[in-house]
């Protein structure tokens, strides 16, 4: 490793030996000095018997620390199938109509041909709230409530009912204000919005006798798909006229109060599906029919559509995660997936398969984590993907209990 000190060792240093005179005062000395020179202990060559140096200290541990953390961070497992599937007969397969909702309480209602049932997810189990007839159903839309007590129900006859769900009570039925069935319906306070195939939204104020506050017109067709923004200003309406509509009752004028805020036409089939980012103010997703098959996102301040991607099928509906920047997707044919996209790149996470026929309807239950869709192949699934509650790792139930009255089918 040394060159130098390797030839003198081989050549005067062998030489050196032959001297009898080992304790030459020069000979010492001159070893002395070059010791000093090469500042080597020739002894330890190829010993490496010292300690090695101590590492520098980060001069942010904090940030260190979150470094460690971030790389040891467990990758989130996305499962492939379904944790239960439920039996769902009779269920209408309608594009254009809102079948099912998950309340806060933890019940999920779905409507299935002319009864509405109600499945307590906490104790997995069935209660039937109620049964119309041929002359008034079948059932249309469900919409829960904001305090998870009370659902509406959207009817064939145009009529809209609200429903105790505890006591199993009607409560009132509103007429009046829509000439044709009621298919989509959602809640702001104690505002219930409707839509209906005569192309107009209702807003009702279920705490007076004259229920009708507000008429919005926009819609050349029927009315599919209604949700009030988070902020509970804006609402966004899809119609089979291939548009949306966002009304905000933060600029309507005394003049026109029922006029649309802006209407987003790149559309090019119906467009049910909407879906309101819970991170990100004014950021709308919305999916077009079989025809479009494209998941749009809107700025609905400005009206600018900041992205465009082709699904390749049939949008039926969306749901953010809430827990991360992810979207989900539930599709027609050909596959009848549900599609979970990272959000803002819309790079396909994974496929979620099993359903038979087009998945119309979602919904999520209120840890935020579990999503329930429903088919027209008659089941209705339950899918972990969007993580495992914080306040209950404990695993899925195997024996999983059907609807009542009805056979479990897995």
């Amino acid at each position: 490793m040394d060159f130098d000190f390797a030839h003198y060792m081989l050549t005067e240093g062998c030489k050196g030996k032959e001297n009898t005179d080992e304790s030459s005062p020069s000979k010492e000395a001159y070893k002395k000095q070059l010791a000093e020179v090469l500042n080597v202990n020739r002894t330890r060559i190829l010993a490496f018997k010292n300690k090695p140096a101590k590492p520098v200290e980060s001069l942010f541990p904090e940030a260190s620390t979150v470094q460690r953390t971030k790389r040891t961070k467990p990758k989130r497992s996305i499962p492939q199938t379904a944790k239960r599937v439920l039996a769902a007969p009779d269920i209408v397969d309608d594009y254009y109509l809102n079948l099912l909702d998950w309340g806060s309480s933890n019940v999920l209602a779905i409507g299935l041909g002319y009864t509405v049932y109600l499945w307590d997810a906490t104790e997995s189990y069935t209660t039937e709230l109620m049964i119309v007839d041929e002359d008034t159903g079948p059932i249309t839309s469900v919409s829960w409530a904001p305090g998870g007590r009370h659902l509406a129900v959207g009817l064939n006859n145009s009529e809209v009912q609200l429903w105790d769900c505890a006591s199993k009570v009607l409560l009132r039925t509103l007429r009046g204000g829509h000439q044709s069935r009621v298919g989509a319906a959602d809640w702001n306070s104690h505002i219930l919005s409707t839509g209906g195939m005569d192309g107009l939204i209702i807003n009702n104020d279920v705490r007076i006798r004259n229920h009708i506050v507000e008429t919005y017109r926009g819609h050349d067709q029927e009315v599919c798909g209604l949700k009030w923004s988070p902020s509970g200003q804006q609402l966004a309406s899809g119609g089979n006229d291939d548009r949306v509509h966002i009304w905000d009752r933060s600029v309507a004028s005394s003049n026109s109060p029922t006029q649309w805020f802006r209407r987003l036409e790149d559309h090019t089939a119906a467009v049910r599906a909407l879906a309101w980012c819970p991170f990100q103010a004014n950021l709308l997703a919305s999916g077009g029919g079989a025809a479009d098959g494209s998941i749009k996102f809107w700025n609905t301040h400005t009206g600018a559509c900041l992205n465009s991607v082709d699904t390749g099928s049939q949008v039926c509906s969306l749901l953010w995660n809430k827990n991360e920047r992810e979207l989900l997707s539930s599709h027609g044919f050909t596959e009848n997936q549900l599609t979970l996209w990272k959000y803002p790149s819309m790079v396909k996470i994974a496929d979620l398969t099993g359903h038979t026929s087009r998945v119309l309807f979602m919904a999520q239950s209120p840890d935020r984590c579990t999503v329930a869709s429903a088919a027209g192949d008659e089941t209705l699934r339950f899918w972990t993907v969007f993580g495992t509650p914080e306040l209950d790792k404990s695993p899925a139930k195997t024996n999983m209990e059907p609807f009542a009255r009805w056979n479990s089918i897995r």
